[in-house]
């Protein structure tokens, strides 16, 4: 089967070759994408549709693997072109944007997907896992039969695998975030010495590994945690913890594609500054 894939950044070329372990052909769009992207494509063997209105012609399965504040605007691109095959949207979206996308997918008469992949890009077996929900979810999860992918069905209601996703990253994103904040303000405070005694020499290096690591991808972790923040409020509860996680992360963007890991004392200084309104 062709298999189309928007658009395969570091998590997606993975998912990508999952598919392509699988038996099936990927083809992706090389319009509008960085040279990076290419580079990953050429390397996998990613076919070039060359257009958006190509690939959808081409590939009875669109898989989308972007930020999630890119998620709606993509499957409706796809929309504006005659599809009416299966839709896999995996991205970290909260329940209610799936169900929205899902409602516009059905209304153009194709099969939406619910997906939440939870863990990194996936090369060894048993560290990532696709999430899957929605009554097409048996043939999404076909696709990845082969792994190192695995996938997991939760149900046929749309957004019970986005759920999932989000309440599995308000703890592990949501709590990195809030590791950034306390160490920031003990520095200000002149107090981060004697808090990392008292955390005890171990947790103080995970938290101060974690922090670091962080950054190269905290740009697009900021509409992840509002994704969070608008889960946790449709559930009823507040939702201003992870609002702040995704200001945290914004004061971090500066770090996206540095050539090597921060030193602590750089992103310290990033998340002292004065918040800057994101466009």
């Amino acid at each position: 089967m062709n298999v189309g894939i928007l658009h395969p950044g570091e998590m997606g070329i993975s998912v990508a070759a999952t598919i392509q372990n699988s038996g099936h052909t990927v083809y992706w769009v090389s319009e509008g994408r960085s040279a990076q992207s290419r580079a990953r494509a050429e390397k996998h063997g990613l076919l070039d549709a060359s257009s958006l209105a190509h690939l959808v012609e081409i590939c009875p399965v669109v898989v989308s693997v972007c930020p999630p504040d890119a998620a709606e605007d993509l499957a409706h691109d796809v929309l504006t072109h005659p599809f009416t095959g299966l839709y896999l949207d995996a991205n970290a979206i909260s329940p209610q944007r799936a169900q929205h996308i899902g409602q516009a997918v059905h209304d153009r008469g194709a099969t939406f997907v619910d997906g939440g992949i939870i863990g990194g890009p996936a090369w060894m077996p048993s560290t990532t896992w696709l999430y899957l929900s929605g009554s097409a979810a048996d043939e999404a999860a076909s696709l990845f039969s082969a792994g190192p992918l695995e996938t997991r069905i939760v149900g046929d209601a749309i957004g019970k695998a986005s759920a999932l996703k989000m309440c599995f990253a308000a703890y592990t994103k949501g709590t990195t975030a809030l590791l950034s904040a306390i160490l920031a303000t003990a520095e200000v405070l002149g107090v981060r010495a004697e808090l990392e005694q008292q955390w005890g020499a171990e947790f103080a290096d995970e938290a101060t590994r974690k922090v670091r690591q962080v950054t190269a991808k905290a740009w697009r972790f900021v509409g992840e945690m509002e994704e969070i923040a608008a889960t946790f409020a449709e559930a009823g509860l507040p939702d201003g913890f992870h609002s702040a996680a995704g200001e945290i992360y914004s004061r971090m963007d500066g770090f996206k594609d540095a050539p090597a890991v921060p030193a602590l004392d750089e992103v310290l200084a990033a998340l002292r500054e004065v918040y800057r309104t994101r466009p």
